[in-house]
């Protein structure tokens, strides 16, 4: 017996009397003779009545098949695998479209095992077809009366079919259109989401086979796509452009320049200590004086003294050229910075500050007394005993930049470091021995002397012999002595020349070189890079005396009689005055 159950050959499968000889790839004509069960040959003019045919033909070769499996049941005729056997009618069509299986044995689905000694003998149904000419189609099959027909409700599937067994117009209904949109994250996606217009197309055709073509087409994006690509394209094309310009106009073009001396506005710049060509640029840039770096580099570079240029305040334009930028700043008229002059006390540089910084008198002179030690002096300064001010020579005489709005402490540290740097530069500490001195502060305080004491700079080598020569124990003019008036002034504050032998051998006070001997406690002003020079590199003539006839100039002798004669000349010359 073959795999249909009851014939003696091997028809195939396209020679099915149950399923027709209709091919499975849909390649059968719709014209011809076809062997039906037991009805003979028969014309298949019409489609749809040869599937109506067809389906009434299936009908009642299962109602038999059913018929007769239950006869065997209740005659105990019945094989297989226990007492009970369903004929499989979904999962053999699934594998055969239709196919029975032979001999009643059952496979897979249908099959329902009792652990009570036997199987079930009722609750499966015959499958019904909803066919309207098809007298079976609401008919419970004899071996499932009553039961609920399970396949007879309008939610059962129909059992697959072969492509070429389906209805012309048997597909799946659509899904109902309820009018809710999931919106871009879930249903349409947005732009730059990776679809396009063919994906649309495609999903579009897809739905239809699936059941979802009831959708409405989704809005094609290609025109909105096409203008951002064109944007972004355009806004990147522009940015080289530009960017390629900068970069010719950097390298090969002119630095931008403004035109002019400037636009009457003026403004203050500060320069600070060492800045080259580029650090002043950028500082006039920042106030609006010039319009480029690279423009006043440039013009630097082109003028004679540009190099020259100071640190310090300057009063500028906005707006200016570069080329005038440098001019005016090589002018003195461009000068505004504070100016502390050689020989200068610490009482007077303090008075400049509180003007120069707007604030009230005695500010400066208050944050010196009470802050010196955290404002950068050497080790060597500090702890000196007697001394009147701890700042005095420390307060380097130059140019700084002080404006209003800067604290005192914060110009009176510049200028302690800027004196720190220019004495150990000059190498203080390392010449005080080779000099008789015991320690660079003690040649600072010579320097002072020679600074207070001479008339002009030729004078600082000889003034810094006499102080040598004085200061020597055991020499037969002084005897150890100083007998300068500067010193007794310093204490005083004042500068006056007329003053009396007795007077000064009177007044008892560690600075006074008339009363005591030896160097006064500390510096008694600021002295210059000259007076400096001369402290450190004496002349050695053997001079002991000196005065100034004119004011102007100093006479030096070394003897005491020779310095008596120019006394007198000295005299004589005030009373014709």
């Amino acid at each position: 017996m073959t795999e249909y159950g009851r014939g003696d050959g091997s028809d195939r499968w396209q020679d099915d009397p149950y399923l027709g000889d209709g091919g499975w790839n849909a390649q059968q004509a719709q014209h011809g003779d076809q062997q039906g069960y037991g009805d003979g040959q028969q014309q298949y003019a019409d489609p749809q009545q040869q599937y109506d045919q067809q389906r009434y033909a299936e009908q009642q070769y299962y109602a038999q098949q059913a018929q007769q499996q239950y006869n065997e049941w209740n005659d105990g005729q019945q094989t297989g695998y226990g007492r009970q056997q369903y004929p499989q009618q979904y999962a053999d069509q699934q594998q055969g479209y239709g196919q029975p299986q032979g001999h009643g044995q059952q496979q897979g689905h249908g099959q329902q095992q009792s652990y009570e000694g036997g199987w079930a003998t009722g609750g499966h149904q015959q499958v019904p077809y909803g066919h309207p000419q098809d007298p079976y189609a609401q008919q419970q099959a004899a071996y499932g009366g009553g039961q609920q027909d399970y396949y007879g409700t309008q939610d059962a599937y129909p059992p697959p079919e072969p492509p070429t067994r389906r209805a012309p117009g048997r597909e799946p209904e659509p899904e109902p259109d309820t009018g809710w949109d999931p919106g871009p994250d879930q249903g349409e996606h947005a732009f730059f989401a990776g679809g396009d217009d063919d994906d649309d197309d495609d999903r579009d055709g897809r739905g239809d086979r699936s059941g979802r073509g009831g959708k409405k087409p989704k809005k094609r994006r290609g025109g909105p796509a096409c203008l951002v690509l064109t944007l972004i394209f355009a806004g990147v094309a522009g940015g080289v452009v530009y960017f390629g310009y900068q970069f010719y106009q950097d390298r090969f073009g002119p630095a931008p320049d403004y035109a002019g001396d400037g636009n009457g506005q003026q403004v203050t710049v500060v320069i600070p200590k060492g800045a080259g060509g580029y650090v002043i640029g950028q500082k006039l840039k920042a106030a609006g004086v010039i319009q480029s770096v690279d423009a006043f580099v440039s013009a630097q570079n082109d003028n004679a003294d540009g190099k020259s240029i100071q640190d310090g305040v300057y009063t500028m334009q906005k707006q200016m050229s570069a080329a005038s930028a440098v001019e005016l700043m090589l002018s003195p008229k461009s000068r505004s910075n504070l100016i502390i002059a050689e020989g200068s006390r610490n009482v007077a540089v303090y008075a400049l500050i509180d003007k120069r910084l707007g604030v009230a008198d005695g500010t400066t002179a208050k944050v010196a007394k009470t802050q010196y030690k955290k404002l950068g002096l050497p080790d060597w300064a500090l702890d000196r005993p007697n001394v009147k001010d701890p700042l005095e020579g420390f307060l380097y005489p130059s140019s700084y930049a002080a404006s209003k709005g800067q604290k005192p402490a914060t110009v009176l540290k510049e200028m302690v470091e800027r004196a720190t740097e220019k004495y150990e530069e000059m190498g203080l500490e390392k010449k005080a021995a080779g000099l008789g001195l015991d320690n660079p502060w003690e040649v600072l305080t010579v320097a002072s002397l020679v600074q207070a004491e001479g008339t002009s700079h030729d004078d600082f080598r000889k003034m810094a012999e006499v102080v040598y020569n004085r200061l020597k124990p055991g020499n037969p003019e002084t005897y150890g002595s100083l007998e300068f008036d500067s010193t007794y002034n310093y204490i005083k504050n004042q500068s006056k020349i007329d003053l009396s032998i007795a007077e000064l051998r009177r007044y008892d006070n560690p600075y006074n070189t008339y009363f005591v001997k030896g160097l006064p406690p500390g510096p008694i002003d600021n002295p210059g890079e000259d007076a400096l020079k001369g402290a450190l590199n004496p002349t050695k003539d053997g001079w002991y005396y000196f005065i100034s006839l004119d004011g102007k100039t100093s006479k030096f002798t070394k003897t005491l009689k020779d310095h008596e004669k120019l006394v007198e000349q000295f005299n004589a010359s005030r009373k014709k005055s």
